[in-house]
């Protein structure tokens, strides 16, 4: 009878350990299938958002549609009267175009590509089921009109990473004046005229390596002068690829692409000024652009007095605008930008001519932040700075001359908001009146009216759904309330919002944003190791901003881990001191500060352990995760890294000279994953695709190479046919298998023996 019951409270604690196992387990196919089927739970939750207007040819009216409770919805807004309607009789149009089509149609479900309405509002046009569609609006008839493809992918452009072209293939280039041709003809500079006639030769000074380009040809405006660029080539590096599985035949195929890398020659230009009626030729001295990454907008005033050119030094710490005097050739320097470091050319750059090429408005951030100067072009002297403080602009939407004011997008001006907050402003020429035309705590995106009169502000935070309102562009005040999203369907389904969190940087003093997202099931008590998506880049800056179910990240959480995503140090759209710390330094990544920021998260939230923590990334971020593990093994055990530049002197040339600087120096070495290999000490996957053209994926062959010599363990996918990607299906679950099986120390489903997917 004892037996008996001893056995009995034996089974029954098994059990019992059973069921709490089964409760607290995490990384199932359970789990799995929650992951993978998160984005169809979620879909179509978000009902009134995502307000994209469309502004009617120089109407005051546009159109929007929006998902509703009742489907998709299409509406017309009149901001003139501020009047909201329907944009047609859904219900009808559904009708005609199942009866025309022989196909059902719900009106919820129209499928309306390319919809557009007349300017008069009488008609509208949209693609669908093969041919364009005609509404008359008025009459609410459907007239089926001409065949049109419904392909969205336009042709994939070749991928090379310089030149590109033949600089000497391209047609003549006509006059203003419609009364001359130039051209290029065996390497030389040709003058014709339009109609037929002789043609004149005005160079003789280009050879087959140093020759006229038939793409650089500027006439004035007077059409009595002309800039040709005389072009130098420099030796291709081609980066060669074996396609080891094409789908059209059963031989592997070899392609190529053209790919400078760091460190490569570049091509050599110079700006040559030709005297039509004269038959003069200038070619201009190049002391002041003699070391190029590039000269490029060539733009003539509009009294034909000067042609105007942007030079970027090689190595980023310079650049000028320079000026080619249209009497005699000579140039001169209209602005000049330097920098100890690197000049953002690729992020912050605007330029705006005035009065014909006499001032300047210039974005620049001399005083540490990026702000609009006007440069008096004469004298190459600031007239004044339009902006300042500590805060940046972020773009310039519109330049308004006659009333001398500017209209841009900044962040960071607003005291106690997320500095990465998009806000839009209004400001004099001469640095006064300055008008904030949005408001709201929140990321904005705006669209003006064609005469600026109005503007649609659409506003969200990760944390809050958004807001879409018509506004003045006078003073900015609302008109009316487009739409205001509901998401009472995606938080029944579970979902919680991600955590904005911040904590300070390296220095003490800087906070450090970024987001925790925790799985549905989130349970305080419990323990979850922590992933960190990355992606490092320091051509911007990666947390998200605005409002969404965050699917992607979600994913991984609901496998059992607490997903992180941070912006550090190194990354964009902060001061030019965060900025500046990737400089020779990419292996940096902002590690000292993302290693603080989620110590200090598992402070307030003891369930984040911070012992087990996992890294992924793609492209530079996959360069990113592999550091984190070669650097930094004391802090992260497990990384996931895809496509990525895992030695900047294998990647393409101008992001890496971009922030690398030129010449190649040791700091290259320094911070490559390949020279770092035998570092690693925690768990490490390569993921790469063998047709990358984005990343030379050579780039992951050779960390392999030095893994192996170095006698470390590790594990690679290779995919077949793929392009720079995450890696696709395979990647996605090969990437979630090893999280789970080196944080959770859970073995991953056994794929091999499951039913297959459906």
């Amino acid at each position: 009878m004892k037996i008996r019951k001893f056995a009995s409270l034996i089974l029954m604690s098994t059990l019992m350990f059973n069921a709490l196992t089964d409760i607290n387990a995490q990384g199932t196919l359970t789990d799995y299938d929650k992951a993978k089927n998160l984005g169809k739970l979620v879909s179509d939750k978000i009902l009134h958002s995502g307000v994209k207007p469309e502004w009617i040819g120089k109407t005051s009216t546009f159109w929007y549609s929006t998902l509703t409770e009742k489907g998709t919805e299409y509406y017309l807004v009149n901001a003139a009267t501020a009047k909201k309607s329907a944009a047609f009789d859904a219900e009808k149009l559904a009708a005609q175009l199942a009866t025309q089509t022989g196909k059902p149609v719900k009106s919820g479900e129209l499928n309306l590509r390319a919809l557009k309405f007349s300017d008069d509002l009488k008609t509208a046009t949209f693609n669908n089921e093969g041919f364009e569609w005609i509404v008359d609006l008025k009459k609410k008839s459907l007239t089926k009109g001409k065949a049109v493809s419904m392909d969205r992918r336009g042709p994939w452009p070749p991928r090379n990473w310089s030149e590109r072209r033949d600089e000497l293939d391209n047609k003549p280039e006509v006059s203003p004046d419609s009364l001359w041709d130039a051209f290029i003809k065996d390497f030389n500079v040709w003058i014709k005229p339009h109609k037929g006639g002789p043609a004149v030769q005005y160079s003789k000074d280009g050879v087959p390596g140093f020759y006229y380009s038939s793409y650089h040809l500027y006439w004035s405006p007077d059409s009595k002068k002309l800039v040709a660029v005389k072009f130098r080539p420099a030796w291709k590096r081609m980066v060669h690829y074996i396609e080891s599985s094409p789908a059209d035949q059963v031989q592997p195929k070899h392609s190529e692409v053209e790919y400078a890398k760091p460190g490569d020659e570049l091509p050599y230009q110079v700006p040559v000024l030709f005297l039509r009626e004269e038959k003069k030729q200038f070619i201009t001295t190049d002391e002041l652009f003699s070391q190029q990454y590039d000269i490029d907008r060539f733009e003539w005033t509009k009294d034909s007095r000067m042609l105007t050119f942007e030079y970027n030094q090689r190595g980023h710490q310079v650049y000028r605008i320079l000026g080619v005097d249209g009497t005699n050739g000579s140039v001169r320097t209209l602005i000049e930008e330097t920098s100890p470091t690197f000049i953002n050319y690729s992020g912050y750059r605007y330029r705006y001519d005035l009065k014909d090429g006499a001032e300047i408005i210039w974005s620049s951030e001399r005083d540490g932040w990026n702000h609009l100067y006007r440069f008096d072009t004469k004298t190459g002297k600031v007239i004044n700075q339009i902006t300042k403080g500590e805060w940046m602009v972020r773009s310039v939407l519109s330049v308004d001359e006659e009333k001398q004011q500017i209209t841009f997008e900044a962040s960071g001006k607003e005291s106690g908001q997320d500095p990465y907050f998009i806000q839009v402003y209004r400001i004099n020429f001469d640095g006064t009146g300055l008008v904030r035309l949005t408001d709201g705590d929140g990321n904005h995106s705006v669209s003006f009216s064609p005469d600026k009169t109005f503007l649609v502000d659409t506003w969200s935070r990760v944390d809050l759904p958004s807001v879409s309102v018509l506004r003045k562009s006078s003073d900015g005040s609302v008109i009316m309330e487009i739409e205001k999203a509901d998401i009472t369907k995606l938080l029944a389904t579970g979902w919680k919002a991600p955590e904005v969190f911040t904590a300070k940087g390296r220095d003490g003093k800087t906070d450090i944003w970024g987001v925790i997202i925790r799985p549905f099931n989130y349970d305080p008590n419990k323990k979850y190791p922590v992933i960190e998506n990355i992606y490092a880049g320091p051509q911007g800056s990666f947390v998200p901003k605005t409002f969404s179910a965050q699917t992607g990240m979600q994913s991984y959480a609901e496998l059992g881990f607490i997903v992180v995503q941070i912006d550090g140090m190194g990354t964009a759209n902060r001061s030019k001191a965060f900025h500046d710390v990737c400089w020779r330094n990419l292996a940096d990544a902002g590690f000292p500060d993302r290693i603080l920021w989620m110590q200090a998260a598992a402070k307030k939230d003891p369930a984040m352990d911070i012992s087990r923590v996992g890294i992924y990334g793609t492209s530079a971020g996959g360069q990113n995760s592999t550091g984190a593990v070669l650097f930094h093994p004391e802090f992260y055990k497990v990384a996931v890294s895809s496509c990525g530049c895992q030695d900047n002197r294998m990647d393409k040339i101008w992001w890496n000279e971009q922030w690398m600087g030129y010449p190649i120096g040791e700091w290259y070495e320094a911070s490559s994953n390949v020279v770092n290999a035998n570092k690693l000490k925690g768990k490490l996957l390569l993921i790469v695709g063998e047709m990358d053209h984005n990343v030379d994926p050579a780039s992951t062959m050779q960390v392999v190479d030095a893994l192996i010599k170095a006698n470390k363990d590790f594990d690679l996918l290779v995919v077949p046919g793929m392009d720079h990607s995450t890696g696709g299906p395979i990647g996605d679950r090969k990437r979630m298998d090893f999280f789970v099986k080196h944080l959770l120390s859970v073995d991953p489903p056994d794929w091999n023996n499951l039913p297959a997917a459906k």
